[in-house]
Formats: structure tokens, C-alpha cells, sequence
């Protein structure tokens, strides 16, 4: 069962490789002559537009949304981490830099609960300050709170973006910039 789903994983993942690698044509396409650092910027702009969106409609439905805008953030994370490292012509279909991808998403993201539970802050103080204000008979102000939390969910999932693609291009502009390793014989000293 667990092979089966590891097969199904690896072949969404390879299957949004040719979508990542199109996006990158397409913007070194339109600025030909920028650099990957800039183009690099230009995709993860993008992305930005797409989670601060998704941020600000899920902040109006409140908690029910939570999982949903995590997943959104998480996949426009990871393709965005993808497209980085096709702009500096990584290989992404071995294992290595598969498992590459999911290090430098846990990296941005800190990989804890903390972050987890920062991200759901906002809608859950909005739904107890929404219930807070009903209970004293202000409803009308209390219906107003998520429309708060909505810019407050946007930008941090334009943090967020920003971060994996800040991360990405750390990694991968820093890997292609090393000199590499010569082979070592077993006659070399």
C-alpha cells in the first residue's frame, strides 16, 4: 500500500515537471536576457499573486479554509521551488533532487508546529473575536472580523512564497556557483 502510494506521488511529480519547465520557457522567453536571480523573482512574483488571492478569499470563510489555503500554499511552494531549480538546469527527475525539492520546502517553511499554528492565527483569533462581539450583541461588527483576517491571510502567504523562493534560489544559485568535484582514483594520493 505504502509503494503505491509513493508510485502515484512520484508520478504527479514528475508529471509537473514539463508544467514547471513550460513556466520557465515562457519566462526566459519573455526577458531573454535577465538573470536567473531575476527570473528567479519574476516566477516567485507570480506565485505571490496566486497565494495572496487564495489568502484573502480563505480568510473570509474562516477556519473551515484552513487546510484547504495550507495545501494551496504548500503546492504553489513546491512548484515554485521546481521552477527554481530548472531555471539553474537541475534534473528533477532522480531521486536526489526529488528529495532536494522536499528539503528546501521544509527548510523555508521551518518544519514545525509553530509555523503550522502561526499560519491559523489569524482566522482563529477572527472566529473568537467574531463570537466575542455576537455574544455582547454586536454582530454586525463581529460579521466584520474575517473580512480583517482576509489581508492578514493574503500577506502571509505572500511571505510565505517569498520565503520558498528566496530558499530555492539560495540552494540552487549556490550548488551551480561551487566548483566541482574531481573524481578520486584509487592511485591518487
Amino acid at each position: 500500500m505504502l509503494d503505491a502510494v509513493k508510485q502515484r506521488l512520484w508520478r504527479v511529480y514528475v508529471e509537473e515537471i514539463g508544467r514547471c519547465r513550460s513556466r520557465v520557457d515562457e519566462v526566459r522567453g519573455k526577458y531573454p536576457s535577465a538573470t536567473a536571480q531575476e527570473l528567479s523573482q519574476r516566477l516567485t512574483d507570480t506565485k505571490k499573486m496566486w497565494a495572496s488571492t487564495g489568502g484573502a478569499v480563505s480568510g473570509l470563510f474562516g477556519l473551515a479554509l484552513v487546510p484547504v489555503d495550507l495545501t494551496f500554499v504548500t503546492i504553489l511552494q513546491l512548484t515554485l521551488i521546481m521552477e527554481i531549480a530548472l531555471l539553474y538546469r537541475v534534473n528533477l527527475k532522480s531521486e536526489r533532487a526529488r528529495d532536494e525539492i522536499f528539503e528546501v520546502l521544509g527548510y523555508s517553511n521551518g518544519a514545525d508546529t509553530v509555523n503550522l499554528a502561526g499560519r491559523a492565527g489569524p482566522k482563529l483569533l477572527a472566529r473568537i473575536a467574531e463570537k466575542a462581539l455576537t455574544k455582547r450583541g454586536l454582530a454586525q461588527l463581529g460579521r466584520a472580523v474575517p473580512v480583517i483576517a482576509s489581508p492578514v491571510v493574503a500577506y502571509l502567504n505572500n511571505r510565505d512564497l517569498q520565503r520558498a523562493g528566496e530558499a530555492a534560489l539560495r540552494f540552487y544559485g549556490t550548488i551551480r556557483q561551487l566548483p566541482s568535484r574531481r573524481k578520486v582514483s584509487a592511485d591518487s594520493p
